[in-house]
């Protein structure tokens, strides 16, 4: 797969969609190192929207299930280089053995760790739910120099939600997710017009790591949770 394939394909997606799309504090940006972009997430637009607004393939951890449907599956690993994590049992082993390796080669991973809730319950423009907290113990865990955590908010302008199929459809796919034994329709969340608004990023520096092995691990890993959810909230609200 050529390495900006993903790229290309997001911002035809994009373009035939016809979304417009606003980008606030591109110079926040780190160039060219490794990167855990972290986002809020309500739309199956939102991926191929970080690409285009950070101008490079990001891989995404995406959830089980999609790697179980045939066309998802072939669409979201060999043509945007996402990759679906395990069963619950083996979540956490299958996001770390993923990752690291793709940010040795200073690849950008993407993660919406707000996880599947706000796609499957619709939820206000402007709210950010509780981050799980596997992306911080990663990027403290992984030893890779330059190592940047980027925050990055995407603000719905204008959209139209449309709810095409039951919810329990998707327990076909994956029967271990409690999410998925719900009553109701899918919504599935269409941008008209949205604004990208980047964060200032965190650095992951060498104390911030001896500092997750020691006494204060916990203390290192609520740092980076507050920094990055609290960022993204305050760039929602932004005018």
């Amino acid at each position: 797969m050529p390495t900006d394939k993903p790229l290309q394909i997001s911002r035809w997606f994009l373009r035939l969609a016809g979304t417009r799309i606003f980008i606030h504090h591109q110079d926040r940006i780190p160039p060219d190192i490794p990167l855990l972009v972290i986002s809020n997430h309500r739309s199956f637009m939102d991926a191929p929207l970080l690409m285009a607004a950070l101008e490079r393939p990001i891989h995404f951890a995406t959830h089980h299930y999609m790697g179980k449907v045939p066309v998802v599956n072939h669409l979201i690993t060999q043509e945007l280089g996402c990759f679906p994590i395990d069963t619950p049992d083996r979540r956490q082993h299958s996001f770390f053995h993923q990752t690291i390796p793709l940010l040795h080669n200073g690849a950008a991973v993407g993660i919406f760790p707000e996880g599947a809730p706000p796609m499957l319950h619709r939820t206000p423009p402007h709210t950010v739910g509780e981050f799980h907290r596997g992306f911080a113990h990663l990027a403290l865990r992984a030893q890779i120099p330059n190592l940047a955590i980027l925050p990055v908010a995407i603000s719905s302008l204008e959209e139209t939600t449309y709810y095409p199929m039951p919810t329990r459809i998707l327990s076909l796919f994956d029967p271990t997710e409690p999410l998925f034994q719900q009553d109701g329709n899918h919504p599935v969340v269409i941008y008209h017009g949205v604004r990208i608004l980047i964060g200032h990023p965190y650095w992951i520096t060498q104390s911030d790591r001896q500092s997750y092995h020691g006494k204060q691990g916990k203390t290192a890993v609520n740092q980076i949770l507050h920094h990055t959810h609290t960022q993204i909230t305050t760039l929602l609200h932004q005018p």
